[in-house]
C-alpha cells in the first residue's frame, strides 16, 4: 500500500518516497536561502554604489575648492 498524495505522516510513505520528499524539502529550503543571500547582496551593492557617489561628490567638491583657492591666489597676486 503506497500513498501517492502529498501530506500526512511520513510513515504513510514507502521508504524511497519519504527520502524523495525530504530531498525536495531540502531543495526548497536551499532555494529560499540562496534567494535571501541574493537579496542581501543586491542591497549591499546598492549601498556601495551610494557610498561611491558620495565619495566622488566629496572628491569633486575638494577639487573645486582647491581650484577656486588657486584662482583667487593668482588674482590676488595680479592686483
Amino acid at each position: 500500500m503506497s500513498r501517492t498524495e502529498v501530506g500526512g505522516s511520513k510513515f504513510l510513505y514507502e521508504p524511497f518516497q519519504a527520502a524523495n520528499v525530504r530531498i525536495d524539502a531540502n531543495e526548497k529550503v536551499a532555494e529560499a536561502r540562496w534567494a535571501a543571500v541574493d537579496q542581501r547582496l543586491k542591497m549591499i551593492e546598492r549601498t556601495l554604489e551610494r557610498l561611491e557617489r558620495r565619495m566622488w561628490l566629496a572628491v569633486s567638491g575638494m577639487a573645486t575648492f582647491l581650484a577656486t583657492d588657486v584662482v583667487y591666489s593668482l588674482l590676488a597676486q595680479l592686483k
